[in-house]
């Protein structure tokens, strides 16, 4: 009979150190994507990128203090900052319910109870001293309740560091976008101001010439007119490159104006971004992208909250008690004979609750298919993201080396055009059109190449791959597996 008693109170024991749990085993579902990119992806062979290697692929100088300067002071980071302190603060609230919270206390008790109210007829004046420690509410975890809640923090705190990773990929990315965006803007504007002032200069000529009868009205309306569509393009981009600024100044958290000391910037085509970065198979790439591992850390919470949620259905123990020194006075409180204790379990049984907890676990369940569909739809736009990412640079490379041609070519026509007028062979609306033709040129190259850096600049948001060295992934990674 001893040896039996002995043997259920090991396995009381037992479980109540390692208990048991009732959460599902995590598996992480399969990429809803084709084990290879589309084949008009031209794979290209590259460097890959380590975490916060930003400085490496943004090589212009003036770029890099930018982008540093966001980095410190973009409000929007600050918040998704603060988020992960938040996250990790409520994370360590729930790991310390699987912990018992042990107090030191302090008291004393005194109560006058009048003579007409004593049972004895007399007055009767009691006084007590406690002294001791004292064991808060402390629930024995039988079905992993407390264990789940744990996980699921824990979940949550890494999916919002995740998160955070992602959210400072893109401030590089659109840091980088709006300077690029700048850098276009002030080209084409300062293209256009040189148009303006050489279709003003002819349209000068040709009033002059009207003067003196050489030119008639058609040769000036139609100098005019071109000299007035010039200014209406130079002030469309003034327009463009003042909104380019302004984004740039809210990504910084500042006006660029006073950033002091920063270094000289390069143009558009000096800027040495390389768009050759490594791209495995599409499983290799997209798992590590920190909005990836951000949709997988909700789902891990998602299916650790369904084993709290069965485990309302079991009987719950907590424990209340206490150990220390009374007296009914303070001096002899630590006397001999003055131990006191109290110790008080409590069992609570779910017996009727209307289909309460049976609800809960339903709920935690739905969640969870939520949170797969969600992860599988993370994957699937990251892959079509990537996809239509690495086809535009190829075939933006392509359409910028055509452009470039295109721009070349109809600055001979233009030059042409021009010699030929002076010789009186060629007519003003020949040079007019040859003039729109080299400045629409001129500035599509300018676009075109904006597009490249753009898409290269995505690029690196998008292969960075900032979530590798994720906190306790490796670990979940294990247990999934």
């Amino acid at each position: 009979m001893i040896e039996t008693t002995n043997k259920f109170t090991l396995i009381v024991i037992a479980a109540a150190i390692g208990g048991c749990s009732l959460m599902p085993d995590y598996e992480r579902p399969a990429a809803p994507v084709p084990a290879a990119w589309p084949e008009s992806v031209q794979l290209k062979a590259g460097t890959a990128l380590a975490p916060g290697e930003w400085q490496k692929y943004f090589p212009d100088p003036r770029l890099q203090a930018l982008i540093a300067a966001a980095l410190e002071n973009n409000r929007d980071l600050r918040i998704a900052t603060a988020r992960i302190a938040e996250a990790r603060a409520q994370y360590g609230i729930q790991h310390a319910d699987r912990f018992p919270s042990v107090n030191l206390t302090g008291s004393r008790t005194a109560s006058l109870t009048p003579a007409s109210a004593s049972i004895t007829g007399s007055e009767l004046h009691i006084q007590r001293y406690d002294a001791g420690f004292s064991l808060v509410s402390y629930e024995l975890d039988f079905w992993g309740r407390v264990r789940s809640l744990d996980a699921s923090a824990k979940a949550g705190y890494l999916s919002t560091e995740a998160a955070q990773r992602a959210f400072r990929l893109s401030l590089i990315a659109d840091v980088a976008n709006a300077y690029l965006s700048l850098l276009e803007m002030s080209e084409r504007t300062q293209l256009a101001a040189e148009t303006v002032r050489t279709r003003a200069e002819a349209r000068d000529l040709i009033a002059r010439r009207r003067e003196l009868g050489v030119s008639g009205d058609l040769d000036f309306f139609q100098a005019d007119g071109a000299y007035q569509a010039a200014l209406a393009e130079r002030a469309n981009l003034e327009r463009q490159q003042a909104a380019a600024e302004n984004l740039l100044n809210l990504l910084l958290g500042r006006p660029v104006a006073e950033l002091k000391d920063l270094p000289a910037g390069r143009n558009l085509a000096e800027q040495g971004i390389t768009s050759d970065i490594v791209a495995g198979l599409p499983a290799e790439v997209l798992l590590q992208r920190p909005d990836v591992l951000a949709a997988e850390q909700k789902l891990m919470a998602a299916n650790a909250n369904i084993g709290a949620a069965r485990a309302a259905f079991f009987p719950r123990i907590s424990l209340t008690g206490s150990m220390g020194m009374a007296s009914s006075s303070l001096s002899g409180l630590f006397g001999a004979g003055n131990n006191a204790w109290s110790f008080q379990p409590v069992l609570s049984l779910p017996l009727f609750d209307a289909g309460r907890a049976s609800a809960n676990v339903d709920v935690a369940e739905a969640r969870k298919v939520i949170a797969v569909a969600e992860y599988e739809k993370t994957i699937q736009q990251a892959f079509r993201e990537v996809a239509d990412l690495l086809n535009a640079r190829d075939k933006l490379s392509e359409h910028l080396a055509a452009q470039q041609a295109n721009a070349e070519a109809q600055k001979h026509r233009l030059r042409l055009v021009d010699a030929r007028y002076q010789a009186g062979i060629a007519n003003h609306l020949e040079v007019l059109d040859a003039q729109r033709e080299s400045f629409s040129a001129e500035q599509g190259a300018a676009q075109v190449r904006r597009m490249w850096l753009g898409a290269s600049t995505q690029l690196y948001k998008a292969l960075a791959g900032e979530g590798n060295d994720l906190p306790g992934k490796t670990a979940q990674d294990a247990s999934a597996r």
